[in-house]
């Protein structure tokens, strides 16, 4: 469902360097700011705190790193450094200042009253400006046009784009441009290494050109988790957590100790400690604010992440969606980001989901819709009767697989069960009422108890939630939903199927093959659809304590009755935060999972991203030597082939209590409503229906054991650090001291010899087929992130490195050193190259000599003489995470453009990020019908100057066989084009930076 032609609202804006004159700017007088009332003072503080800050970022926050204060200095202390650090500044200061008197909306600026007396602040009143078309615009679209009317100036953001969303009606399907500035950033580990990198690499660059470093430093809120690096190595232990934490800091002790040095080298930078647990949990549970008050203004919360399931947060009323690691660099340095009005689909829910039925089902459910809707780069907003029965984390789980579903937002407003979720997890009364009442004043709450206000959508949905039934998705693809009634003939269908996302091309005679083997002494077999890895994993679904209960509950039932998981199933457990352990001990049921194998082996992401582990010597064997199709069944959000263990060419999405039930009857192929899971104690069969826990015993068990205090306590230990991260020494200097040795942490390429002038725009002139793919190729087969293998590029690197294979890490883990990370571009095992002829692997054919190497070498061959090379793809190219890499490593490879059929919205503007050309095949074309086989050579006829590209223009490819045919070129904004004229986002960035 990625067809859909449509713009990125992730790509980031400098309207304030392309609107830069030093006359225009400095020209204006001096106003006397004595008189100034006190919201006017308000005003200019937070418009200091906006504007001025990138002039400002060498003064270090003397708030504790892991204060949550946003006012990080008092208003005295930061004007008298600054006219200590340069008087250009005071002239920078008054001009704000009285930019800020003059704001263009400060009439609607409003007193919110504190109940008892006095105010909590004040806030840009939407309903003061008195239009009726605000009351029928989607609350998702209002957090949009609050932040435009605050953060206008008629610099950054203009009065007319405010007046473009509030007309949103007739503007959206005009795909009109607007501004966005995001309240916040949050990172990840395995995306934040590589953005810290970049921000440390353009400080060097900054100094290189004579500017000021302390430009580069973020300017609002970036929180960063550390939670991609835990790998599931030792399982079915009391010790694994601390035995996979210990190995975990052996490997990364580098990249955690950059990370550590980042936070105190930049300002405004919060690290969450490894152990703590998943970032989209940790966001949900803690860091989420939704209201900021900053110098006494009042704002909704608003968030973009590094990671595509930023948009969990949704789920609570936060505005957040995942952009690319190159675009989250440059929100933290205060750009505006640019995006295309979105399309908003409104999505009724009602009735109830029927006994038994997860929220889960619930959620794969509504990916399948949504994907057949098609929903690419629009918002989705959740309305109806049905809110009242879905609690904060069943909306938390379909919220944060909106990337599978393919929207930007999956987005619930705000209610009374956001409120009571906000008690639960910890936040004070206090904050609780001041959110409450600022969202009520400004019209961003929903009271299902008083009459609505009939909103307008750009499409409608409808789902009543009795319809949903169990289900799981799979063999490889999130949106192949398949319901559990129906999973026997399916498995087998897949098991007939031709090679394909439901095929595995297994002849008829061999279906029925049994491996048998010996694990450690004890008689074991492996037919196809055997379950060899069974993973209680992700962000989707360890917050929701109504599932991870559920699982508990599967694996009680089934003890008591005599059942047990078979010993070679790599079974693991890893919550989402240390809070779900509390409520898993406090109601007994831990140590009914641990009896079946379900230990807690660590708090992060692990099977869910590839952080598997490997599987025991003689289950790998007995996969490898018979070619058995082996099945993972994991509670996760991604399935794609490869992505969860190269051995498992079958991975499924379940539940939680689904994966325990999966993991007791030991195969895929099984029809649970009449074939037994295995057999009692007492001999009689035991059924699925027999384990099976009523809603009734889960909601009794959510109520008994999931407590306020467990939040609290979980986030007040989580600050202090764990001992293997308190004891990291880091130095204290706020520029990094590069060693070229390393092989986790290196200094990029990007800025080598960077000069003032942009590089212009450029066409592509004769260059050579890469590689030519189908379609949905993903991220995961662009940049992986699983384990190196043993012959592969990286891998000879990091050996000729002195690094043992045991040491080689993952590929997400080594993000930080572009050297690694361009030999694993492309370097998925199970890439479909159609230069190979049906061979699968990370090799192509260097086309002049017709040599088959890995793509790695024949890039370099490529580079070596000289020749620019292309990419052919079909739909959905760079679907998946939202990887940066994916689009740094095409670049590092020479790769200078991708014609595809269509592209996944993130990465399409993170391979406009970083200087490559984006093209669409025209509509029922693509390689095969145009007769393209990719020994061809290429030119692509652009215009060298740039002001003479528009946006979504049509542009001639001819071949050097005489082939000719149009494309559409893909940059979607005016600014994506002055990203192309300065050769990425990142040299335009600092450009723009020492203009100012």
């Amino acid at each position: 469902m990625y067809i859909t032609a449509s713009s990125s609202p992730s790509s980031s804006l400098l309207r304030a360097a392309s609107a830069y004159s030093p006359t225009r700017f400095f020209r204006s007088s001096f106003r006397n700011l004595t008189s100034t009332n006190q919201a006017s003072l308000s005003v200019i503080n937070h418009h200091r705190r906006s504007l001025t800050s990138a002039a400002v970022g060498s003064f270090h926050c003397s708030v504790p790193r892991w204060s949550h204060r946003l006012d990080w200095r008092s208003p005295l202390n930061l004007r008298s450094e600054i006219r200590a650090f340069n008087p250009i500044i005071e002239q920078l200061q008054r001009k704000f200042a009285t930019m800020a008197a003059e704001h263009p909306f400060k009439a609607v600026l409003t007193s919110l009253p504190r109940p008892g007396g006095g105010e909590f602040g004040k806030f840009y009143s939407l309903p003061a400006l008195n239009d009726p078309r605000i009351d029928k615009l989607p609350y998702s679209i209002r957090i949009l046009l609050e932040s435009a009317i605050r953060n206008c100036d008629n610099f950054q953001v203009k009065k007319e784009d405010v007046e473009k969303i509030i007309d949103w009606e007739n503007t959206a399907p005009k795909q009109v441009e607007i501004p966005f500035k995001p309240a916040r950033v949050l990172l990840q580990d395995f995306t934040g290494v590589p953005a810290v990198v970049d921000l440390a690499c353009m400080r060097d660059a900054m100094h290189k050109l004579g500017s000021d470093t302390s430009k580069i430093n973020p300017l609002v809120p970036v929180d960063l988790v550390i939670d991609h690096s835990v790998q599931v190595d030792v399982t079915r232990s009391e010790n694994a957590v601390q035995a996979n934490m210990e190995l975990e800091f052996q490997r990364n002790k580098e990249r955690f100790s950059f990370l550590k040095w980042g936070s105190s080298a930049f300002r405004n930078m919060l690290v969450v400690p490894p152990g703590s647990g998943i970032v989209h949990q940790v966001n949900l549970e803690y860091l989420g604010r939704l209201v900021f008050n900053t110098d006494g203004i009042l704002y909704p919360d608003s968030v973009v992440g590094t990671d595509s399931h930023t948009t969990m947060i949704d789920g609570l009323g936060v505005a957040g969606w995942g952009v690319g690691g190159i675009e989250a660099e440059a929100a933290m340095l205060g750009q505006p980001m640019s995006m295309v009005l979105p399309g908003v689909v409104g999505f009724q829910l009602s009735g109830k989901l029927r006994s038994g039925v997860t929220a889960t089902d619930l959620v794969l459910t509504v990916t399948q819709m949504l994907r057949k809707h098609g929903v690419v780069g629009k918002f989705v907003e959740f309305y109806g009767d049905g809110m009242g029965e879905l609690s904060l984390a069943d909306r938390a789980t379909i919220a944060n697989m909106s990337p599978e579903y393919g929207a930007t937002m999956g987005f619930f407003p705000v209610d009374h069960i956001t409120l009571q979720y906000l008690k639960l997890t910890g936040r004070s009364d206090e904050t609780v009422a001041m959110i409450e009442s600022y969202l009520r004043a400004n019209n961003m709450f929903v009271d299902y108890d008083e009459p609505q206000q009939e909103r307008v959508y750009s499409s409608y949905l409808e789902l009543n939630l009795a319809e949903v039934e169990p289900c799981i998705s799979g063999p490889k693809r999130p949106h192949d939903r398949v319901p559990l009634r129906e999973m026997k003939a399916d498995w087998n269908s897949c098991l007939n199927n031709k090679v394909g996302f439901k095929g595995f091309a297994v002849p008829k005679e061999a279906q029925g093959k049994v491996a048998k083997f010996s694990f450690h002494g004890q008689p074991a077999e492996l037919k196809h659809g055997s379950v060899v890895i069974a993973a209680i994993t992700s962000c989707t679904n360890t917050s929701n304590p109504s599932v991870m209960l559920g699982a508990g509950l599967v694996a009680k039932k089934a003890c008591e009755l005599g059942l047990q998981v078979k010993p070679w199933i790599k079974t693991s457990l890893a919550p989402g935060s240390g809070v779900v352990t509390k409520y898993l001990l406090q109601s007994g049921l831990q140590e009914y999972l641990n009896k079946q194998g379900f230990h807690i082996v660590g708090y992060g992401c692990t099977t869910c991203i590839g952080n598997s582990g490997d599987l025991d010597e003689s289950v790998a064997s007995a996969i490898s030597e018979n070619d058995i199709i082996a099945a993972a069944v994991l509670s996760g959000n991604r399935n794609f082939e490869g992505r969860v263990h190269a051995l498992t060419r079958a991975n499924y999405l379940a539940s939680p209590p689904l994966v325990v039930a999966y993991a007791l009857a030991g195969t895929v192929d099984i029809d649970f409503d009449k074939e037994p899971i295995g057999t009692g104690k007492d001999g009689k069969s035991v059924y699925f229906k027999d384990i099976w826990p009523s809603t009734e015993d889960v909601a009794e068990a959510v109520q008994s054991s999931v407590l306020p205090n467990m939040f609290k306590s979980t986030y007040e230990a989580i600050t202090k650090g764990n001992p293997m991260w308190n004891q990291l020494s880091v130095p204290s200097s706020t520029m990094y001291t590069w060693d070229p040795s390393s092989t986790y942490i290196h200094e990029p390429p990007y800025f080598k010899n960077m000069t003032m002038e942009p590089p212009g725009a450029h066409g592509v002139k004769d260059a050579y087929c890469l590689l030519n793919f189908g379609d949905s190729i993903t991220t995961d087969h662009i940049s992986p992130a699983g384990s190196i293998h043993k012959d592969s590029p990286a891998a000879k690197f990091l050996l000729d490195r002195g690094v043992e294979h045991k040491d080689f890490n993952s590929y997400g883990s080594r993000r930080g050193n572009d050297e690694v990370m361009a030999r694993g571009t492309f370097a998925n095992i199970r890439l479909v190259n159609k230069l190979l002829n049906g061979e699968v692997g990370p090799k192509t054919i260097h086309v002049p000599t017709g040599a088959k190497l890995y793509v790695f070498d024949a890039a370099m061959r490529y580079k070596d003489a000289g020749h620019d090379t292309i990419v052919l793809a079909g739909a959905e190219y760079g679907s998946g995470s939202s990887r940066d890499w994916a689009a740094k490593g095409p670049m590092l490879l020479g790769v200078k453009a991708v014609i595809a059929k269509s592209f996944e919205r993130i990465h399409r503007s993170n391979l406009v990020g970083m200087g490559i050309i984006p093209l669409c095949f025209k509509s029922g074309e693509d390689a095969d019908t145009l007769g393209l086989t990719g020994h061809e050579r290429y030119t692509i006829d652009l215009p060298r100057k740039i002001d003479e590209i528009r946006p979504g223009q049509d542009v001639t490819v001819t071949t050097d066989n005489g082939k000719s045919f149009t494309c559409t070129v893909r940059f979607d904004t005016e600014v994506e084009l002055a990203y192309f004229n300065n050769g990425g986002i990142l040299p335009y960035v600092i450009r723009n930076l020492i203009k100012q």
